[in-house]
């Protein structure tokens, strides 16, 4: 029986479910029946404003999770890696320096790559979470600012890449950065090789915090 009809009359409560049923449908307009239907009525409030309060507190829960996360990535970074200009070209060896500043919702990595055939290229990803997503920027490849969106799993933000201009074939790939312990990461790109139509690492960056 509802909790709600437990605050009707004495002699509503009387009845049973059933013969109770039947006197509402015979007499919608009695007492009984209004007190009843207002019962009910505040019940099913009381139960959708619980039902608001968890939503409430589940999102408060998930951005405080987030936020930790983001949190523990801040801070200087460097580390070596390998890195491909195209999925059918040699890796090069590369060493990277990064300064990462982070709020409750975002993260700004910031820094350089140096290969040993004196290449330099600043690289940089901002990133803004909301809603349990994240999306913004990744600065790096040479057809200009690339778009990100994506979710974390775990010690993992895995990201899609819509570069600006076609790359390896097309304007699509992945980067992902992961957490390892409490001060290492990996930054890990992969791009759909043309011509095999396999995934290929165009780079793997690891990096320990200072």
């Amino acid at each position: 029986m509802d909790a709600g009809i437990f605050t009707a009359p004495m002699r509503c409560r009387l009845y049973s479910m059933p013969i109770l049923g039947r006197f509402i449908k015979r007499n919608p307009r009695s007492r009984c029946a209004l007190h009843i239907a207002q019962a009910l009525k505040d019940t099913a409030m009381m139960q959708i404003l619980a039902g608001l309060i968890l939503a409430f507190a589940v999102v408060g829960a998930a951005r405080a999770d987030e936020a930790a996360f983001l949190q523990s990535l801040e801070g200087k970074w460097e580390g070596n890696g390998a890195v491909r200009i195209r999925t059918n070209l040699p890796s090069m060896t590369v060493s990277c320096t990064f300064d990462s500043a982070t709020t409750p919702s975002s993260l700004a990595l910031e820094g350089r790559c140096t290969g040993l055939m004196v290449m330099s290229r600043a690289v940089a990803v901002n990133l803004t979470s909301s809603g349990g997503r994240y999306t913004g920027s990744y600065t790096g490849s040479a057809t200009g600012v690339a778009r990100l969106s994506g979710t974390r799993r775990g010690n993992a933000i895995n990201l899609g890449i819509l570069w600006a201009k076609n790359v390896n074939g097309d304007r699509k790939a992945q980067i992902t950065m992961r957490k390892v312990g409490n001060n290492g990461m990996v930054l890990t790109t992969t791009d759909m090789d043309p011509r095999s139509r396999t995934s290929v690492v165009t780079s793997e960056i690891n990096l320990v915090r200072n």
